[in-house]
């Protein structure tokens, strides 16, 4: 991903300084396990432990130099792991030998993304508690600021601002619960061998790794991890993703000059355009709306790294190599930016009061519908009855209020405070707190 849409926490998890020092602990853990099972001496293992932090200690020091240096060895080897062996080789002295002994490139790299990703999803867990705060402070602030919902666009019924924001809460609620288990699924470790039978390396290595390495055994691990656990972890970004541009979208719509209930906070300085200086443009969310379709096509491509030939091929990797780095470092942009838009919403709750009275009480049709079914009208009578009135109000010709008091089948069936009593807005708002303590407890 480029920096303009990059954070570097998120960046260094992708970074090769990072791979390769997971590289080397894995590498050396495994020694360390072997060497305790009595396959390598255990003065081998101290020599690999030491030189692993030899290198590691030159490679952060200059890790342009040293990253360079395994990037040439590759390009006559053909093979990053080989390349980077050979490089430690250099560290590590003779001893070098019982390096990877009865391991396959895919146990390194395998057990490296699942490292990675677990570090990625971390990020990601905290970047969603930053968004779900920012929502909870402001749901609480709007609990009780009425403005009106809309369905297909179009005035519906009475809501709150802040229940608005509370169902966006609780839908970020479950993705940090299916971020959290996805993490959960795809930190496995593979330290098994060529076909993962564990012909040529103890079972016991691999269980040493895992646990030094906070993952667990891959029960059946072929030669690769199975890709499953991988396209679940894609599948939730992309899920994730798409309840950002839900509440990105929401945004822009309220911040359109029609409506102009919400706005993107406009720093002083800030410029709309470059041709109309009164240009207040909501830029951030419709930002949000594009990275969230890159995350969202990444998705795909994970799903597709399921389908491998026999115990591997390695048509997943250069997928894997691109869309690992690209959805976590975009998304963990772009959840960061939501939080800060959400912190500084810039919220008109006089607006949405005026676009709440500017249909002169439509939005209580549904409730004048249902008092006339209590007094003995039909509904399909009642329905007819209101929305007669309901289309002689839309077009602007008098208050659905007033229409309604003139109608006789109305009349017949409602006294006038009755009728009134109707278009309450209390009524529409009398289970907030119940909907609040559902979602906040």
């Amino acid at each position: 991903m480029i920096p303009r849409y990059s954070r570097p926490a998120m960046v260094a998890i992708w970074e090769p300084q990072n791979r390769f020092r997971i590289w080397c602990e894995i590498e050396a853990h495994a020694c360390d396990a072997m060497a305790t099972l009595g396959v390598i001496p255990e003065a081998a293992a101290a020599s690999i432990r030491a030189g692993g932090r030899k290198a590691m200690a030159a490679m952060a020091a200059d890790p342009a130099t040293h990253v360079a240096r395994i990037d040439e060895i590759e390009r006559v080897t053909k093979h990053d792991v080989i390349a980077f062996l050979t490089w430690l080789a250099d560290f590590v002295g003779p001893d070098s030998r019982f390096v990877h002994q009865g391991m396959t490139s895919s146990d390194v790299l395998d057990t490296t993304l699942a490292v990675q990703l677990s570090q990625a999803a971390d990020l990601l867990l905290e970047d969603i508690d930053k968004v779900q705060a920012a929502l909870r402070k402001r749901a609480l602030e709007f609990k009780d600021t009425p403005t009106i919902g809309r369905s297909h666009g179009i005035h519906a019924e009475p809501t709150t601002f802040g229940v608005k924001l509370a169902g966006h809460y609780a839908a970020f609620a479950r993705c940090r619960e299916r971020l959290a288990a996805a993490r959960k699924d795809v930190a496995t470790c593979a330290i098994s061998g060529a076909v993962g039978t564990f012909a040529n390396i103890d079972p016991r290595v691999e269980a040493h790794v895992a646990a030094k390495l906070g993952l667990a055994p891959e029960p059946v691990s072929t030669q690769v991890i199975p890709r499953d656990r991988h396209a679940m972890l894609f599948a939730t970004l992309g899920v994730i993703a798409g309840c950002m541009e839900n509440l990105a979208t929401e945004i822009r719509h309220l911040q359109r000059t029609e409506v102009r209930e919400a706005e993107e906070f406009f720093s002083p300085g800030q410029k709309g355009s470059s041709a109309m200086p009164h240009k207040r443009n909501p830029v951030l969310t419709e930002n949000l709306t594009g990275l969230a379709r890159l995350v969202r096509g990444y998705v795909v491509p994970a799903l597709e790294n399921q389908a491998l030939w026999h115990e591997r091929d390695i048509s997943h990797s250069s997928v894997e190599r691109t869309i690992g780095p690209d959805a976590t470092v975009t998304l963990d942009f772009a959840l960061n930016r939501l939080a800060g838009v959400i912190e500084n919403l810039v919220v008109y709750p006089e607006r949405m009061q005026a676009n709440f009275d500017a249909l002169g009480g439509l939005v209580f049709s549904q409730r004048v519908m249902l008092a006339l079914t209590q007094r003995g009208m039909s509904r399909e009578d009642a329905y007819a009855a209101v929305q007669r009135n309901a289309m002689e109000s839309w077009k602007g010709n008098a208050s659905f209020m007033a229409l309604c008091r003139a109608d006789a089948d109305i009349r017949r069936c409602l006294a006038d405070d009755e009728l009134v009593a109707l278009f309450d807005l209390r009524y529409h708002t009398q289970h907030v707190d119940t909907i609040f303590k559902r979602v906040f407890g």
